[in-house]
């Protein structure tokens, strides 16, 4: 967790007027209690009215409030439908993020704002296509496309047929029932999609660096140039 969501995460906790000590933060936040002490003692000098000390626990004065986002209407309404699509069709870590930013957003949006996002009419329901495996590995993908770390990958083709691939993972796509990773493919030397539900094994390989004409930018402007 990045330190600015751990405040901010503190921040929404310590709002609910219960004492909060330190060893329960560091629980529910997963960090040291020596972590909390710091981000504590920062929230503090910041201005936030957060009262207690160590080894007692710490609480909020009421009245105090997080300054609201300005969304407009139809922001509101694509940010609430994207995420309850990825919370539905998402990695595991996606989805539970996603989740997450949904309880965010209805925490610090102004009573009018929050009413308009519970009102957004698009909902997503998974329906059982994607399996566990297959929903983990869009998260393991997104973590080597950042980190740009190939992938090895046992993959069976259209007609069944196995064959081991190496691949510089580029991005992902949904398909609307389907994710596909694009990538460089060093056995092909060419851009390969590959669908994650016909990916039986996989394992990361080693860091790769950036190369003229194997690149995301590439693949799309080889995209555009045979439409």
């Amino acid at each position: 967790m990045r330190r600015a969501d751990r405040l901010f995460q503190i921040v929404q906790y310590l709002r609910g007027g219960r004492l909060w000590t330190s060893a329960m933060l560091a629980e529910r936040l997963e960090v040291t209690q020596r972590t909390v002490y710091r981000d504590i003692a920062d929230l503090m000098g910041s201005g936030v009215p957060i009262e207690g000390e160590a080894g007692v626990g710490y609480v909020m004065r009421d009245g105090y409030d997080l300054p609201p986002l300005m969304f407009t209407s139809d922001e509101i309404v694509a940010l609430v439908a994207g995420a309850r699509m990825i919370r539905a069709w998402g990695g595991v870590q996606m989805a539970a993020s996603a989740e997450e930013a949904l309880v965010k957003i209805a925490a610090v949006l102004p009573d009018a704002a929050k009413a308009r996002a519970d009102a957004v009419s698009v909902h997503a329901f998974g329906m059982g296509e994607m399996s566990d495996q297959t929903r983990a590995r869009i998260d393991e993908i997104e973590a080597a496309c950042t980190a740009r770390t190939r992938l090895i990958l046992c993959y069976r083709d259209e007609g069944g047929q196995p064959t081991d691939r190496t691949i510089r993972p580029l991005g992902l796509w949904y398909w609307g029932k389907v994710w596909t990773v694009v990538g460089w493919c060093e056995l092909r030397d060419d851009f390969r999609m590959f669908r994650l539900d016909r990916i039986e094994a996989m394992e990361r390989g080693a860091v790769f660096k950036a190369e003229r004409g194997k690149t995301l930018r590439d693949f799309y402007a080889l995209d555009a140039h045979l439409r």
